[in-house]
């Protein structure tokens, strides 16, 4: 399978992308700086400064079987570095007639917004981050695309086990977390086989 990765360079991006090299999937890594990844084989590495270049990223998206967006930023204040990106990467799956995108949000986002403690907790530490989210889904659900949003809760640096809990109603609590490397074995799952066509599953270890 051809699988795009934007934001291939983050923690969860990079999972994705190791993950999906061992799957034997032909894997296209966007990243800003040719230097953010090294070279391997069945990855291809490209170069896209600036996401609101609609050729470049036409040039990437064109051809794939699946866009998987991994977008996120460590800025502080207003960001909208999600929804800037995946209105672009919408306008060029439209242009290339490429159908499917996974894209990683956070359980807190839209709907899943329902006055928990951890929702709570989120909104209130990372608040400009989860209205960048909050826009970007309206995006998403709003196109004609075969879409898939991921709500994971809090991400940890651990390895992949490849055991976890999905579902679109999956309780989420303080204390819930999964790591990258299992977050992108689902949305390496999830671009394979998909179960969760216009839904947005949580997920959770």
């Amino acid at each position: 399978m051809k699988i795009v990765v934007f934001g291939a360079t983050g923690g969860t991006g990079r999972e994705t992308v190791t993950l999906g090299l061992a799957a034997g999937h032909h894997v296209t890594a966007v990243v800003r700086r040719p230097e953010a990844l090294q070279a391997r084989p069945g990855l291809q590495i490209v170069v896209v400064p600036d996401l609101a270049n609609a050729e470049m990223v036409d040039d990437v998206v064109g051809g794939r079987d699946v866009v998987i967006s991994a977008l996120g930023t460590n800025a502080r204040g207003p960001v909208s570095v999600c929804t800037d990106g995946v209105r672009s990467i919408l306008g060029s799956m439209t242009r290339t007639g490429v159908r499917r995108l996974i894209v990683v949000s956070a359980h807190g986002a839209a709907e899943s917004n329902d006055g928990s403690l951890y929702a709570r907790s989120l909104w209130a530490m990372l608040g400009h981050k989860m209205r960048d989210k909050d826009e970007m889904e309206e995006l998403i659900r709003a196109s004609t695309v075969d879409w898939t949003i991921v709500r994971p809760p809090a991400l940890r640096n651990k390895p992949h086990t490849g055991v976890y809990r999905v579902g679109t109603d999956l309780k989420i609590r303080l204390t819930s977390a999964i790591s990258r490397a299992d977050l992108a074995d689902f949305l390496l799952r999830e671009a394979t086989t998909p179960a969760f066509l216009h839904q947005a599953p949580r997920i959770a270890a």
